[in-house]
């Protein structure tokens, strides 16, 4: 049996991408959305999720390139005086890996996102992150600190098929070669720590190597290359007539294919259920 998730994220962002995720699910393939529950249209967003109870809503955990639930005085090192995260990837990987001293900031600003997570009353389907920075040593060791008291049971564990992803696309040589790295061994690193809690997760990952490229003819090809198994496509739509991303969950090629390949859509919460 193949199943996939398809998942959206950046859920609540804006309400463009808000837009999106509502059309995807009603019209197109989208199963799951990962939330940003500091994101400036998040209050529509758990709307739309609270009358779709089929849509499968996670935390999309933004400790980078966003806004922070906690109020800057909380968590002086890791925001500026707007509760804005730094927007250089590399750079903030570097100061949470090396600063002790920001480890209590980041598991108090954690905490907080969690907490605002429940206080929507969904159901919390998955957890992921932002850039996937969930997968971030020290992020990810704090996460698995508090694991049960988050109610964390599905978490992505972002790896990507290199192979796969060479024979379905081109382009963006470096990008794809250090990305498929970088996550390989942040993968292998996190799988024992799920295993010994329990916390189910998908056997691959699709769209970590596409960046925003997550278009109808790269899904098209993916699909009848899916093996058996459980596996995630994420991918960032938005409502604008430019956004493929948006066009490629919506296509009837997509959904077509995917009857006639008999491939399950699933939700994380479905994994539980083999």
């Amino acid at each position: 049996m193949r199943r996939l998730i398809v998942n959206a994220d950046d859920f609540g962002r804006s309400a463009a991408i808000n837009e999106a995720v509502f059309r995807a699910h009603r019209e197109g393939v989208l199963t799951t959305a990962s939330l940003m529950v500091s994101g400036e249209a998040c209050q529509e967003a758990v709307a739309f999720a609270r009358a779709n109870p089929a849509l499968g809503v996670g935390l999309h955990l933004v400790l980078l390139c966003g806004r922070s639930v906690l109020p800057p005085s909380q968590i002086p090192g890791l925001t500026d005086a707007r509760q804005g995260f730094s927007d250089n990837p590399v750079a903030t990987g570097c100061r949470y890996f090396f600063l002790k001293s920001l480890r209590e900031q980041l598991r108090r600003e954690i905490a907080a996102q969690f907490s605002a997570f429940q206080a929507t009353g969904l159901p919390l389907d998955h957890v992921n992150g932002h850039l996937n920075i969930h997968l971030h040593p020290v992020v990810f060791d704090l996460l698995m600190a508090q694991a049960q008291a988050c109610g964390i049971r599905h978490l992505r564990l972002t790896r990507d098929k290199l192979r796969l992803n060479l024979r379905l696309a081109g382009g963006a040589w470096l990008y794809r070669l250090s990305h498929a790295l970088i996550f390989t061994l942040l993968s292998l690193r996190s799988r024992g720590a799920l295993r010994r809690r329990e916390i189910r997760h998908t056997d691959a990952v699709f769209g970590l190597l596409q960046n925003s490229r997550v278009d109808e003819t790269y899904v098209t090809r993916l699909l009848p290359c899916l093996p058996a198994g459980d596996f995630e496509l994420y991918s960032h739509p938005a409502a604008r007539p430019d956004t493929l991303e948006l066009l490629a969950l919506l296509s009837p090629r997509v959904k077509s294919l995917i009857r006639e390949l008999d491939i399950r859509l699933i939700r994380y919460q479905d994994l539980d259920h083999g």
